[in-house]
């Protein structure tokens, strides 16, 4: 199993708001958008070597975003480890497979692999 990539994502109420701020103020750079045309639901954006996504949603929460090459695979490991798996791995529109866990902390975690590799 291995692990590849880690940041924060962040559900924000006001995404266009939260957008400007982070980019037109602190200087990120949008990377990613979905959808690519009209208003996005979720932005991925850079500054420097980090990278900070955000999701509209209702409340201001966030989860760690963590890929895996296998998320069924990385499920059943972190199960056994003890998370709480809050979400079962399923296939996403947009061309990933997600699954919502909450570590021994109560922390949220999204995992995710891209369908090519799950």
């Amino acid at each position: 199993m291995a692990y590849t990539e880690a940041f924060p994502v962040m559900t924000v109420s006001d995404l266009p708001a939260a957008l400007a701020f982070y980019r037109d103020q602190i200087g990120f750079t949008e990377e990613y958008r979905f959808p690519e045309e009209g208003e996005p639901a979720f932005v991925t954006l850079t500054l420097g070597t980090s990278r900070l996504s955000l999701a509209a949603g209702g409340t201001a929460e966030f989860d760690f975003c963590i890929y895996a090459d296998d998320c069924d695979a990385a499920v059943q490991q972190l199960r056994t480890a003890g998370a709480e798996v809050l979400e079962e791995p399923s296939d996403q529109p947009w061309g990933e497979r997600m699954a919502r866990l909450r570590d021994p902390s109560g922390h949220r975690i999204l995992l995710l692999s891209t369908l090519d590799d799950a």
